[in-house]
């Protein structure tokens, strides 16, 4: 026998969580795989969760901007923060602007386990298909099927397989005629060619860098890993890398002519930590002395440091990235209702959709805002 609900919404992260909470008055049925709600969401930001930023803009996403601009303006940051502030969270501010768990991401966790029944949610449930039906649709688990009035996608991406993640809702929006957006780990480190594995000798070691990718720069910490660079200005650097070449400059607040009169070894002010500017040295062929009697060649060199040019070999992939690039495409779906402009009564939202955030709390608050605009509109 069919188990009928009104709405399904597939996924128990931060898009389908929101959803759940703002839709108490309606029939609804939320849907994971996990053996428990928020699984991404507890991990997220150290064990934090980076919730939202005091500062978000269109510009720090990647996605259609139009697009990102009205769903964002329906439900922003300030709106998300009093809605928290109402339900006895108040998020504390750090590294710029940036919003967090005060102690760890089980309060916003428990935030959604306040608002939404828990007989209103089925966990430990795998999706296996989605048909559409003259009223409706059936949904098909391992666990029985589903009649629903309106499905809901918010399945997230393919970062954290461990977590459960699958591309499940990639998967529905192409059964039912959808483009999806080339799929590729985001917000992730980069793997290096022979030419940098010296960076790998430098493991564990972080320092402040600029970052160029085609027209973007991204000014932040780098910190060197076994596998090659990672840090925020490295997985800020991943949204907008595709292939080829990116250009670092490892000394962003260093004037080079203004050292040249020094008698101190030129190692102790290139701006770098000891390790790093003795090895950058050695690899550029620069002698570590007193700046005043360095070659004009020489100096010619160290500018290279301020213009590092080379290709990541890959990426660290989706274990260790903290999104997906790429999506249902934007054009298919109505920005004021985040329904399918192809299938009536069926929704996508958060990571599924071909948007991403940068580093900085700018993911969870476009998975809150997207669910917020369905709830409002939601038939």
């Amino acid at each position: 026998m069919k188990k009928e609900v009104e709405i399904v919404i597939l996924g128990a992260g931060a898009s389908g969580l929101m959803l759940g909470a703002l839709l108490q008055n309606r029939d609804f049925l939320i849907v994971d795989n996990n053996a428990k709600i928020g699984s991404k969401i507890l991990v997220s930001g150290g064990g934090r969760c980076n919730i939202t930023n005091g500062k978000v803009k269109p510009k720090n996403f990647l996605g259609e901007q139009r697009f990102v601009r009205n769903v964002l303006k329906r439900f922003d940051q300030h709106a998300l923060l009093a809605w928290l502030n109402e339900r006895g969270l108040k998020p504390t501010i750090r590294k710029n602007h940036q919003y967090f768990c005060e102690k760890s991401a089980k309060e916003i966790v428990d935030v959604f386990s306040h608002e939404i029944n828990s007989k209103r949610i089925q966990l430990n449930t795998t999706i296996e298909k989605i048909k559409k039906l003259e009223d409706g649709f059936e949904v098909v688990t391992d666990r029985g099927t589903l009649k629903a009035k309106s499905v809901v996608v918010a399945t997230g991406g393919l970062s954290f397989p461990k977590l459960g993640a699958t591309g499940i809702g990639y998967d529905i929006a192409k059964d039912f005629g959808h483009e999806v957006a080339t799929l590729c780990a985001g917000l992730v480190g980069f793997t290096v060619q022979p030419e940098q594995f010296f960076f790998k000798s430098l493991s564990g070691i972080a320092t402040e860098v600029k970052i160029t990718v085609g027209k973007k720069e991204i000014k932040g910490s780098l910190l060197f890993a076994h596998k090659g660079i990672s840090g925020p200005a490295v997985l800020d650097a991943s949204l907008y890398w595709e292939k080829g070449k990116i250009e670092i400059d490892f000394m962003p607040h260093i004037n080079l002519m203004s050292l040249k009169s020094s008698n101190k070894n030129v190692s102790r002010l290139l701006g770098l930590p000891s390790r790093v500017a003795k090895t950058f040295l050695e690899v550029v062929g620069v002698e570590d002395k007193a700046c005043s009697k360095l070659s004009s060649e020489a100096w010619e060199k160290l500018e290279g440091l301020h213009h590092y040019a080379f290709a990541p070999a890959g990426t660290f992939g989706y274990s260790k990235a903290e999104v997906t690039k790429g999506g249902v495409m934007l054009e298919e779906i109505d920005a004021s209702s985040m329904m399918s402009k192809r299938v009536d009564k069926l929704y996508f939202l958060g990571e599924v959709l071909d948007v991403t955030g940068e580093l900085g709390g700018y993911n969870f608050q476009w998975a809150f805002s997207s669910a917020y605009v369905c709830a409002k509109n939601l038939k």
